[in-house]
Protein backbone atom coordinates (compact mmCIF):
# COMPACT_ATOMS: atom_id res chain seq x y z
CA UNK A 1 0.00 0.00 0.00
CA UNK A 2 1.53 3.35 -1.03
CA UNK A 3 1.49 6.55 0.95
CA UNK A 4 -0.99 8.04 -1.51
CA UNK A 5 -3.34 5.07 -1.12
CA UNK A 6 -3.37 5.54 2.65
CA UNK A 7 -3.81 9.30 2.37
CA UNK A 8 -6.90 9.03 0.17
CA UNK A 9 -9.10 8.46 3.23
CA UNK A 10 -7.94 11.68 4.95
CA UNK A 11 -8.31 14.45 2.38
CA UNK A 12 -10.65 17.34 1.76
CA UNK A 13 -13.41 17.99 4.25
CA UNK A 14 -12.57 14.85 6.21
CA UNK A 15 -9.48 16.68 7.54
CA UNK A 16 -11.72 19.25 9.24
CA UNK A 17 -14.11 16.79 10.90
CA UNK A 18 -12.00 16.10 14.06
CA UNK A 19 -11.49 19.83 14.67
CA UNK A 20 -15.19 20.57 14.15
CA UNK A 21 -16.04 17.78 16.59
CA UNK A 22 -13.61 19.24 19.17
CA UNK A 23 -15.19 22.70 18.85
CA UNK A 24 -18.71 21.26 19.21
CA UNK A 25 -17.69 19.28 22.28
CA UNK A 26 -16.09 22.38 23.89
CA UNK A 27 -19.34 24.30 23.38
CA UNK A 28 -21.35 21.43 24.90
CA UNK A 29 -18.99 21.25 27.88
CA UNK A 30 -19.31 25.00 28.43
CA UNK A 31 -23.12 25.03 28.45
CA UNK A 32 -23.95 21.60 29.90
CA UNK A 33 -24.06 20.82 33.60
CA UNK A 34 -23.42 17.08 33.87
CA UNK A 35 -23.73 15.25 37.20
CA UNK A 36 -20.51 13.95 38.73
CA UNK A 37 -17.01 15.40 38.77
CA UNK A 38 -15.64 17.13 35.69
CA UNK A 39 -12.33 18.84 35.05
CA UNK A 40 -12.09 22.65 35.27
CA UNK A 41 -12.67 24.35 31.95
CA UNK A 42 -9.07 25.70 31.64
CA UNK A 43 -7.70 22.17 32.11
CA UNK A 44 -10.14 20.82 29.55
CA UNK A 45 -9.21 23.53 27.03
CA UNK A 46 -5.53 22.72 27.51
CA UNK A 47 -6.13 19.02 26.71
CA UNK A 48 -8.23 20.04 23.68
CA UNK A 49 -5.38 22.22 22.42
CA UNK A 50 -2.85 19.39 22.82
CA UNK A 51 -5.18 16.99 20.97
CA UNK A 52 -5.74 19.42 18.10
CA UNK A 53 -2.00 20.03 17.84
CA UNK A 54 -1.28 16.29 17.87
CA UNK A 55 -3.70 15.68 14.98
CA UNK A 56 -2.47 18.68 13.02
CA UNK A 57 1.25 18.00 13.43
CA UNK A 58 1.25 14.27 12.61
CA UNK A 59 -1.93 13.91 10.56
CA UNK A 60 -1.99 17.03 8.39
CA UNK A 61 1.22 19.08 8.67
CA UNK A 62 3.47 16.15 7.68
CA UNK A 63 1.51 13.85 5.33
CA UNK A 64 4.80 12.35 4.08
CA UNK A 65 5.10 10.52 7.42
CA UNK A 66 2.00 8.40 6.77
CA UNK A 67 4.02 5.63 5.08
CA UNK A 68 6.08 5.17 8.26
CA UNK A 69 4.09 2.45 10.00
CA UNK A 70 5.73 2.72 13.41
CA UNK A 71 5.34 6.49 13.55
CA UNK A 72 1.68 6.19 12.57
CA UNK A 73 1.18 3.54 15.29
CA UNK A 74 2.66 5.95 17.86
CA UNK A 75 0.37 8.68 16.52
CA UNK A 76 -2.73 6.47 16.92
CA UNK A 77 -1.78 5.27 20.43
CA UNK A 78 -1.21 8.90 21.44
CA UNK A 79 -4.59 9.82 19.99
CA UNK A 80 -6.27 7.03 21.99
CA UNK A 81 -4.62 8.35 25.15
CA UNK A 82 -5.74 11.92 24.46
CA UNK A 83 -9.32 10.79 23.74
CA UNK A 84 -9.31 8.93 27.06
CA UNK A 85 -8.06 12.04 28.88
CA UNK A 86 -10.76 14.17 27.23
CA UNK A 87 -13.46 11.71 28.31
CA UNK A 88 -11.96 11.75 31.80
CA UNK A 89 -12.34 15.55 31.77
CA UNK A 90 -15.92 15.35 30.53
CA UNK A 91 -17.93 12.44 29.09
CA UNK A 92 -19.38 14.72 26.38
CA UNK A 93 -16.13 14.30 24.46
CA UNK A 94 -17.51 10.94 23.41
CA UNK A 95 -18.89 12.80 20.41
CA UNK A 96 -15.30 13.56 19.39
CA UNK A 97 -14.29 9.93 20.01
CA UNK A 98 -16.37 8.88 16.97
CA UNK A 99 -13.82 10.55 14.70
CA UNK A 100 -11.27 7.99 15.87
CA UNK A 101 -12.63 5.55 13.27
CA UNK A 102 -11.27 7.89 10.56
CA UNK A 103 -7.77 7.57 11.97
CA UNK A 104 -8.10 3.78 12.19
CA UNK A 105 -8.10 3.61 8.38
CA UNK A 106 -5.57 6.44 7.99
CA UNK A 107 -2.86 5.45 10.48
CA UNK A 108 -3.05 1.65 10.81
CA UNK A 109 -2.60 -1.27 8.42
CA UNK A 110 -3.89 -4.82 8.14
CA UNK A 111 -5.40 -6.44 11.23
CA UNK A 112 -4.12 -3.63 13.42
CA UNK A 113 -7.09 -1.66 12.11
CA UNK A 114 -9.51 -4.03 13.83
CA UNK A 115 -7.60 -3.68 17.09
CA UNK A 116 -7.62 0.10 16.74
CA UNK A 117 -11.38 0.05 16.08
CA UNK A 118 -11.80 -2.00 19.27
CA UNK A 119 -9.92 0.63 21.29
CA UNK A 120 -12.16 3.39 19.95
CA UNK A 121 -15.22 1.25 20.77
CA UNK A 122 -14.15 0.88 24.42
CA UNK A 123 -13.63 4.63 24.82
CA UNK A 124 -17.00 5.30 23.21
CA UNK A 125 -18.65 2.91 25.66
CA UNK A 126 -17.01 4.72 28.59
CA UNK A 127 -18.37 8.07 27.39
CA UNK A 128 -21.83 6.61 26.75
CA UNK A 129 -21.94 5.33 30.34
CA UNK A 130 -21.19 8.80 31.69
CA UNK A 131 -17.40 8.61 31.99
CA UNK A 132 -14.83 6.76 34.07
CA UNK A 133 -16.19 8.13 37.35
CA UNK A 134 -19.60 6.46 36.95
CA UNK A 135 -18.00 3.11 36.08
CA UNK A 136 -15.72 3.20 39.11
CA UNK A 137 -18.28 4.42 41.67
CA UNK A 138 -21.23 2.33 40.43
CA UNK A 139 -20.24 -1.32 39.74
CA UNK A 140 -23.85 -2.06 38.82
CA UNK A 141 -23.33 -0.33 35.50
CA UNK A 142 -20.66 -2.81 34.39
CA UNK A 143 -23.10 -5.26 32.66
CA UNK A 144 -24.59 -2.43 30.61
CA UNK A 145 -21.06 -1.20 29.90
CA UNK A 146 -20.09 -4.65 28.62
CA UNK A 147 -23.14 -4.72 26.31
CA UNK A 148 -22.29 -1.28 24.91
CA UNK A 149 -18.66 -2.30 24.34
CA UNK A 150 -19.81 -5.38 22.39
CA UNK A 151 -22.25 -3.32 20.33
CA UNK A 152 -19.73 -0.59 19.55
CA UNK A 153 -17.01 -3.13 18.77
CA UNK A 154 -19.32 -5.08 16.47
CA UNK A 155 -20.43 -2.02 14.53
CA UNK A 156 -16.91 -0.53 14.42
CA UNK A 157 -15.40 -3.82 13.27
CA UNK A 158 -18.08 -4.26 10.60
CA UNK A 159 -17.55 -0.74 9.27
CA UNK A 160 -13.74 -1.16 9.29
CA UNK A 161 -13.90 -4.56 7.58
CA UNK A 162 -16.32 -3.15 5.00
CA UNK A 163 -13.93 -0.31 4.13
CA UNK A 164 -10.93 -2.67 3.92
CA UNK A 165 -12.75 -5.12 1.66
CA UNK A 166 -13.95 -2.32 -0.58
CA UNK A 167 -10.40 -1.00 -1.02
CA UNK A 168 -9.03 -4.50 -1.69
CA UNK A 169 -11.73 -5.21 -4.28
CA UNK A 170 -11.08 -1.90 -6.03
CA UNK A 171 -7.33 -2.63 -6.16
CA UNK A 172 -7.90 -6.09 -7.60
CA UNK A 173 -10.14 -4.73 -10.34
CA UNK A 174 -7.67 -1.98 -11.14
CA UNK A 175 -4.94 -4.57 -11.70
CA UNK A 176 -7.26 -6.65 -13.90
CA UNK A 177 -8.20 -3.68 -16.07
CA UNK A 178 -4.54 -2.64 -16.34
CA UNK A 179 -3.71 -6.11 -17.69
CA UNK A 180 -6.62 -5.82 -20.13
CA UNK A 181 -5.30 -2.47 -21.40
CA UNK A 182 -1.84 -4.01 -21.91
CA UNK A 183 -3.29 -6.94 -23.85
CA UNK A 184 -5.31 -4.63 -26.10
CA UNK A 185 -2.13 -2.66 -26.88
CA UNK A 186 -0.60 -5.81 -28.47
CA UNK A 187 -3.45 -6.43 -30.93
CA UNK A 188 -3.03 -6.01 -34.69
CA UNK A 189 -2.68 -2.47 -36.03
CA UNK A 190 -6.08 -2.63 -37.75
CA UNK A 191 -7.81 -3.25 -34.40
CA UNK A 192 -5.63 -0.99 -32.26
CA UNK A 193 -7.89 2.06 -32.36
CA UNK A 194 -11.05 0.08 -31.66
CA UNK A 195 -9.40 -1.95 -28.88
CA UNK A 196 -8.02 1.17 -27.23
CA UNK A 197 -11.42 2.84 -27.27
CA UNK A 198 -13.02 -0.30 -25.87
CA UNK A 199 -10.52 -0.50 -22.99
CA UNK A 200 -11.07 3.19 -22.24
CA UNK A 201 -14.86 2.72 -22.11
CA UNK A 202 -14.52 -0.26 -19.77
CA UNK A 203 -12.14 1.68 -17.51
CA UNK A 204 -14.55 4.59 -17.32
CA UNK A 205 -17.44 2.21 -16.65
CA UNK A 206 -15.53 0.53 -13.83
CA UNK A 207 -14.61 3.87 -12.23
CA UNK A 208 -18.22 5.05 -12.45
CA UNK A 209 -19.41 1.76 -10.96
CA UNK A 210 -16.91 1.98 -8.07
CA UNK A 211 -18.03 5.55 -7.33
CA UNK A 212 -21.71 4.58 -7.43
CA UNK A 213 -21.05 1.59 -5.18
CA UNK A 214 -19.19 3.72 -2.64
CA UNK A 215 -22.03 6.23 -2.64
CA UNK A 216 -24.57 3.42 -2.20
CA UNK A 217 -22.65 1.88 0.66
CA UNK A 218 -22.13 5.26 2.32
CA UNK A 219 -25.88 5.86 2.12
CA UNK A 220 -26.67 2.46 3.62
CA UNK A 221 -24.15 2.92 6.44
CA UNK A 222 -25.62 6.32 7.24
CA UNK A 223 -29.27 5.32 6.96
CA UNK A 224 -29.10 1.86 8.54
CA UNK A 225 -26.25 1.94 11.05
CA UNK A 226 -26.80 5.51 12.21
CA UNK A 227 -30.48 4.83 12.84
CA UNK A 228 -29.57 1.57 14.55
CA UNK A 229 -27.11 3.34 16.85
CA UNK A 230 -29.71 5.93 17.73
CA UNK A 231 -32.19 3.19 18.65
CA UNK A 232 -29.56 1.31 20.67
CA UNK A 233 -28.62 4.39 22.68
CA UNK A 234 -32.29 5.14 23.32
CA UNK A 235 -32.94 1.62 24.60
CA UNK A 236 -29.87 1.64 26.82
CA UNK A 237 -30.84 4.99 28.31
CA UNK A 238 -34.30 3.58 28.99
CA UNK A 239 -32.69 0.54 30.62
CA UNK A 240 -30.64 2.80 32.90
CA UNK A 241 -33.82 4.65 33.89
CA UNK A 242 -35.51 1.34 34.77
CA UNK A 243 -33.05 0.14 37.43
CA UNK A 244 -35.90 -0.40 39.89
CA UNK A 245 -38.00 -2.31 37.31
CA UNK A 246 -36.04 -5.48 36.33
CA UNK A 247 -38.60 -6.64 33.77
CA UNK A 248 -38.57 -3.33 31.90
CA UNK A 249 -34.77 -3.14 32.14
CA UNK A 250 -34.33 -6.60 30.57
CA UNK A 251 -36.84 -5.71 27.86
CA UNK A 252 -34.90 -2.58 26.89
CA UNK A 253 -31.61 -4.47 26.86
CA UNK A 254 -33.15 -7.17 24.65
CA UNK A 255 -34.33 -4.48 22.26
CA UNK A 256 -30.82 -3.00 22.13
CA UNK A 257 -29.34 -6.42 21.33
CA UNK A 258 -31.90 -6.97 18.59
CA UNK A 259 -31.12 -3.59 17.02
CA UNK A 260 -27.41 -4.40 17.15
CA UNK A 261 -27.94 -7.75 15.41
CA UNK A 262 -30.11 -6.11 12.75
CA UNK A 263 -27.46 -3.44 12.10
CA UNK A 264 -24.75 -6.07 11.75
CA UNK A 265 -26.93 -8.08 9.37
CA UNK A 266 -27.43 -4.98 7.19
CA UNK A 267 -23.67 -4.37 7.13
CA UNK A 268 -23.06 -7.95 5.96
CA UNK A 269 -25.74 -7.54 3.29
CA UNK A 270 -23.96 -4.45 1.97
CA UNK A 271 -20.71 -6.40 1.70
CA UNK A 272 -22.41 -9.23 -0.20
CA UNK A 273 -23.97 -6.69 -2.57
CA UNK A 274 -20.52 -5.92 -3.96
CA UNK A 275 -20.99 -8.91 -6.26
CA UNK A 276 -24.07 -11.02 -7.05
CA UNK A 277 -24.16 -14.05 -4.76
CA UNK A 278 -25.20 -16.54 -7.52
CA UNK A 279 -21.97 -15.77 -9.46
CA UNK A 280 -19.69 -16.67 -6.54
CA UNK A 281 -19.69 -20.44 -7.21
CA UNK A 282 -21.32 -20.77 -10.66
CA UNK A 283 -20.85 -19.61 -14.26
CA UNK A 284 -23.25 -17.05 -15.73
CA UNK A 285 -25.61 -19.58 -17.47
CA UNK A 286 -25.94 -21.67 -14.30
CA UNK A 287 -26.42 -18.56 -12.15
CA UNK A 288 -29.13 -17.27 -14.50
CA UNK A 289 -30.84 -20.66 -14.47
CA UNK A 290 -30.86 -20.59 -10.67
CA UNK A 291 -32.38 -17.10 -10.64
CA UNK A 292 -35.03 -18.04 -13.22
CA UNK A 293 -36.02 -21.25 -11.38
CA UNK A 294 -36.25 -19.46 -8.05
CA UNK A 295 -38.29 -16.63 -9.53
CA UNK A 296 -40.67 -19.07 -11.23
CA UNK A 297 -41.20 -21.01 -8.01
CA UNK A 298 -41.91 -17.89 -5.95
CA UNK A 299 -44.24 -16.20 -8.45
CA UNK A 300 -45.95 -19.27 -9.94
CA UNK A 301 -45.19 -18.20 -13.51
CA UNK A 302 -43.67 -20.56 -16.08
CA UNK A 303 -40.15 -19.41 -17.02
CA UNK A 304 -37.29 -20.94 -19.00
CA UNK A 305 -33.74 -20.05 -19.95
CA UNK A 306 -32.21 -20.89 -23.34
CA UNK A 307 -28.45 -20.55 -23.91
CA UNK A 308 -27.00 -20.39 -27.43
CA UNK A 309 -23.39 -20.25 -28.60
CA UNK A 310 -20.30 -21.30 -26.68
CA UNK A 311 -20.39 -20.03 -23.10
CA UNK A 312 -17.19 -18.42 -21.84
CA UNK A 313 -16.26 -16.65 -18.59
CA UNK A 314 -16.59 -12.88 -18.95
CA UNK A 315 -15.27 -10.00 -16.90
CA UNK A 316 -17.04 -9.84 -13.52
CA UNK A 317 -18.56 -6.42 -14.34
CA UNK A 318 -20.16 -7.81 -17.51
CA UNK A 319 -21.54 -10.98 -15.91
CA UNK A 320 -22.85 -9.02 -12.92
CA UNK A 321 -24.60 -6.53 -15.25
CA UNK A 322 -26.34 -9.30 -17.22
CA UNK A 323 -27.43 -11.08 -14.05
CA UNK A 324 -28.76 -7.88 -12.48
CA UNK A 325 -30.58 -6.99 -15.71
CA UNK A 326 -32.29 -10.39 -15.71
CA UNK A 327 -33.28 -10.00 -12.06
CA UNK A 328 -34.72 -6.55 -12.60
CA UNK A 329 -36.58 -7.57 -15.76
CA UNK A 330 -38.13 -10.52 -13.91
CA UNK A 331 -39.05 -8.25 -11.01
CA UNK A 332 -40.86 -5.94 -13.44
CA UNK A 333 -42.74 -8.90 -14.87
CA UNK A 334 -43.84 -9.99 -11.40
CA UNK A 335 -44.94 -6.46 -10.46
CA UNK A 336 -46.64 -5.22 -13.59
CA UNK A 337 -46.99 -7.71 -16.45
CA UNK A 338 -49.52 -10.26 -15.12
CA UNK A 339 -47.86 -12.75 -17.49
CA UNK A 340 -48.35 -16.52 -17.74
CA UNK A 341 -45.02 -17.30 -19.36
CA UNK A 342 -41.52 -15.77 -19.53
CA UNK A 343 -38.61 -16.80 -21.76
CA UNK A 344 -34.98 -15.72 -21.37
CA UNK A 345 -32.34 -16.24 -24.07
CA UNK A 346 -28.62 -15.87 -23.38
CA UNK A 347 -26.64 -15.71 -26.65
CA UNK A 348 -22.84 -15.88 -26.88
CA UNK A 349 -21.54 -14.39 -30.15
CA UNK A 350 -18.02 -13.61 -31.36
CA UNK A 351 -17.81 -10.05 -30.04
CA UNK A 352 -21.10 -9.63 -28.19
CA UNK A 353 -23.29 -11.31 -25.58
CA UNK A 354 -27.01 -10.63 -25.57
CA UNK A 355 -29.76 -11.31 -23.05
CA UNK A 356 -33.40 -11.27 -24.19
CA UNK A 357 -36.33 -11.37 -21.76
CA UNK A 358 -39.81 -11.82 -23.25
CA UNK A 359 -43.20 -12.18 -21.54
CA UNK A 360 -46.79 -12.56 -22.72
CA UNK A 361 -48.16 -10.08 -20.19
CA UNK A 362 -50.17 -6.89 -20.36
CA UNK A 363 -47.44 -4.83 -21.99
CA UNK A 364 -47.32 -1.01 -22.00
CA UNK A 365 -46.63 1.97 -24.22
CA UNK A 366 -42.86 2.64 -24.14
CA UNK A 367 -43.44 6.24 -25.20
CA UNK A 368 -45.73 6.97 -22.25
CA UNK A 369 -44.34 8.35 -18.95
CA UNK A 370 -43.28 5.48 -16.67
CA UNK A 371 -42.50 7.25 -13.41
CA UNK A 372 -45.37 5.52 -11.61
CA UNK A 373 -45.08 2.21 -13.46
CA UNK A 374 -41.35 1.65 -12.92
CA UNK A 375 -40.18 3.35 -9.77
CA UNK A 376 -37.19 2.72 -7.53
CA UNK A 377 -34.16 0.63 -8.51
CA UNK A 378 -35.94 -1.83 -10.81
CA UNK A 379 -37.02 0.56 -13.58
CA UNK A 380 -36.08 0.53 -17.23
CA UNK A 381 -34.02 3.69 -16.75
CA UNK A 382 -31.93 1.99 -14.06
CA UNK A 383 -31.39 -1.08 -16.27
CA UNK A 384 -30.38 1.05 -19.27
CA UNK A 385 -27.94 3.08 -17.14
CA UNK A 386 -26.31 -0.08 -15.78
CA UNK A 387 -25.86 -1.53 -19.28
CA UNK A 388 -24.52 1.74 -20.68
CA UNK A 389 -21.81 1.77 -18.01
CA UNK A 390 -20.10 -1.21 -19.69
CA UNK A 391 -20.57 0.16 -23.24
CA UNK A 392 -23.70 -1.92 -23.91
CA UNK A 393 -27.20 -1.16 -25.21
CA UNK A 394 -30.71 -1.88 -23.95
CA UNK A 395 -33.76 -2.07 -26.26
CA UNK A 396 -37.41 -2.35 -25.18
CA UNK A 397 -40.33 -3.44 -27.36
CA UNK A 398 -43.86 -3.51 -26.00
CA UNK A 399 -47.45 -2.54 -26.66
CA UNK A 400 -50.58 -2.70 -24.51
CA UNK A 401 -51.85 -6.28 -24.50
CA UNK A 402 -48.89 -7.55 -26.55
CA UNK A 403 -46.33 -8.44 -23.91
CA UNK A 404 -42.86 -6.97 -23.47
CA UNK A 405 -39.41 -7.82 -24.86
CA UNK A 406 -36.20 -6.46 -23.33
CA UNK A 407 -32.86 -7.02 -25.06
CA UNK A 408 -29.48 -6.19 -23.47
CA UNK A 409 -26.37 -6.40 -25.66
CA UNK A 410 -22.88 -6.02 -24.12
CA UNK A 411 -19.26 -6.53 -25.26
CA UNK A 412 -17.96 -10.14 -24.97
CA UNK A 413 -14.74 -9.39 -23.06
CA UNK A 414 -13.59 -12.75 -21.66
CA UNK A 415 -11.40 -13.43 -18.64
CA UNK A 416 -9.23 -15.63 -20.84
CA UNK A 417 -8.50 -12.75 -23.22
CA UNK A 418 -7.78 -10.35 -20.34
CA UNK A 419 -5.36 -12.84 -18.77
CA UNK A 420 -3.54 -13.31 -22.08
Amino acid sequence: MTARDRHLGFEGRVRLLPFVALVVCVVLVAIADLPGPTAPLPVTLAVVAVTAGWIYWLGIRHPQWEHRDRLMAVFFVGLLFLIGVLILCNSLFGFFAWTGYIFVLYALRGRWRLLGAGGISVLLAVSQMGGFYNLITDPGTLPAFAVIVVINAGIGTAMTSLAIRTNDEASRRQRMLAELAEANAKLEAALAENAGLHAQLLTQAREAGVLDERQRMAGEIHDVLAQGLTGIVTQLEAADAADDRPIDRHRHLDQARRLARDSLAEARRSVQALGPQPLVAAALPEALAEVVDGWSTINGVAAELITTGTAQPLLPEIEATLLRTAQEALANVAKHADASRVALTLSYMEDLVSLDVRDDGAGFDPAAPRADRYEGGFGLAAMRERVLRIAGTLEVESEPGGGTAISACVPAVSLRGAAA
